[in-house]
């Protein structure tokens, strides 16, 4: 949960989740529809699937117990370098380097990196460093030490180097400068029609296939199920979202259908919107209209 988001935004989620998954059998036993409603509203649905895949993994191969050799963890669906690690030092307290977001910016400082970090000859340089450090005792301790060093004093705008307790072990020549990342990729601006398909009892929504695979959204007007000879003039509902390298308008028009197509859409009435999974955008978006 805490790839790609913040800490603050995890808490009641996390709780949430332990609540309704209080077991490994319990996560690999539930359906894909109760796994991404549990995830609605932290983005980035891969997540929640590899971290569905990983409990069903630990339950056939492992008798539903955690391993705790890294290369185990590491075979787990989703799990790469980092969270492997992170596991076997704060889990089972095991003497190995972490690397994330805070210590990365630590480590580039008192080590003078001058590779950009997120670039892969930079992130061998950054995982050197933090094995170099990592001790063979308490390991835990000492990386967590590292995050909050990173996260309360190592700041990305202006450093508290003066309070530091690595001054004296800092090579950078201006803490400011460093990291260097690579340049970002240019925000693309895209528009996506949507359709807003009512009985008065029921609401058409399709199953996605794509960006947000096993979510239900209201359906997208393209394909030949709805009456397109040309879209009203004004949209009943519009909003702007970002999702990654997008800023994505969201417009929605209500539509007429011309025929369902059962292998990915389905009528829900009113009562069920709140049991299934839907992209926050598409919920907010039919949230708004319906009332």
């Amino acid at each position: 949960m805490l790839q790609q988001t913040q800490v603050t935004a995890v808490i009641p989620f996390y709780h949430a989740w332990l609540r309704r998954f209080t077991t490994f059998a319990a996560l690999a036993a539930a359906t894909e529809n109760d796994v991404l409603h549990a995830w609605q509203g932290l983005g980035y649905y891969a997540r929640a699937r590899n971290l569905h895949a990983a409990a069903k993994a630990v339950q056939d191969r492992h008798g539903g117990i955690f391993p705790r050799d890294i290369d185990s963890i590491r075979a787990l669906p989703g799990i790469g370098r980092y969270t492997a690690n992170a596991v076997a030092t704060f889990a089972f307290d095991q003497s190995v380097p972490i690397v994330e977001a805070n210590t990365a910016r630590l480590l580039a400082r008192l080590f003078n990196i001058d590779s950009a970090i997120d670039s892969a000859a930079g992130r061998e340089k950054l995982w050197h460093a933090a094995t170099m450090l990592v001790p063979k005792q308490n390991a835990g301790h000492f990386n967590s030490a590292l995050i909050d060093l990173g996260a309360t004093v190592c700041l990305p705008r202006a450093p508290k180097c003066g309070i530091c307790p690595a001054k004296t072990l800092c090579l950078a020549p201006n803490p400011e400068t460093l990291p260097i990342k690579k340049e970002r990729l240019k925000t693309k601006t895209l528009i996506e029609n949507h359709a807003l398909i009512t009985t008065p009892n029921k609401i058409l929504l399709q199953q996605s296939t794509d960006r947000w695979r096993g979510l239900w959204t209201l359906p997208p007007l393209n394909g030949d199920c709805f009456k397109q000879s040309t879209l009203p003039a004004r949209a009943i509902h519009t909003s702007i979202f970002p999702f990654t390298h997008h800023r994505i308008t969201l417009r929605v028009f209500r539509q007429t259908q011309r025929k369902i197509d059962n292998r990915i859409q389905r009528w829900f009435s009113r009562n069920q919107l709140n049991s299934i999974p839907m992209p926050s955008p598409h919920r907010r978006a039919l949230l708004a209209l319906l009332h």
